[in-house]
């Protein structure tokens, strides 16, 4: 299983590794081993989610506030999407960087993303499943969204896709108006977490 930082700081793309034959395929497609060493923590399993979307569905950019924050493990079992993740940490250094990953059935990977970080994806085909592991239950008074539409963020969606957004979602403000609200993590948060984290790993 090959591990890769993105150009998003504390997000991470796993390839991993299929084993098939005549009768279909095995693939491991978490390793708590694997994922801690990267990360310098384990992830805490407090929810796993699953999704269908139908093509041009686009759930994002979510996130939630830190502490406790919400790290997620996310892999596509069916179908395809794109997945996006953006640093919305006020005072992060790549502040606004998004990076994206095409997540499919037939060439498993995964991505992880740290506490703090904005998450987004559109599914490129019908009955396209996302399967998630999250590190805190669902707690809404907590979780907010900016807009995937912001242009100042200009994420990479194709341009073929007619996209179909939840009212929360195209209701969501874009990044700028979200900071100036106070919505979003910071980056001395995220850090405080990230070495609680770690501190805990190595007791």
């Amino acid at each position: 299983m090959n591990v890769l930082e993105l150009a998003v700081p504390d997000a991470y793309v796993l390839d991993l590794v299929p084993h098939g034959d005549r009768r279909g395929r095995f693939t491991e497609w978490y390793r708590a081993d694997v994922l801690t060493e990267a990360v310098g923590h384990p992830l805490t399993l407090a929810q796993a989610n699953h999704s269908v979307s139908a093509r041009g569905v686009l759930r994002g950019v979510h996130f939630a506030l830190v502490p406790p924050g919400q790290a997620k493990y996310v892999y596509c079992p069916s179908g395809r999407v794109l997945d996006v993740v953006v640093d919305v940490r006020v005072g992060s250094p790549t502040f606004g960087v998004v990076d994206a990953v095409e997540l499919d059935s037939e060439h498993p990977r995964a991505v992880y993303l740290a506490e703090g970080l904005g998450h987004a994806f559109v599914a490129l085909e019908d009955r396209t499943s996302v399967t998630y592991l999250v590190s805190t239950g669902y707690s809404p008074g907590r979780e907010f969204g900016v807009d995937p539409m912001d242009p100042d963020l200009a994420l990479p969606w194709p341009t073929d896709v007619e996209f179909e957004l939840s009212a929360k979602d195209a209701a969501a403000p874009t990044l700028a108006t979200a900071r100036e609200q106070g919505l979003l993590p910071t980056m001395a948060q995220c850090t405080v977490r990230y070495e609680q984290l770690r501190a805990q790993n190595r007791r």
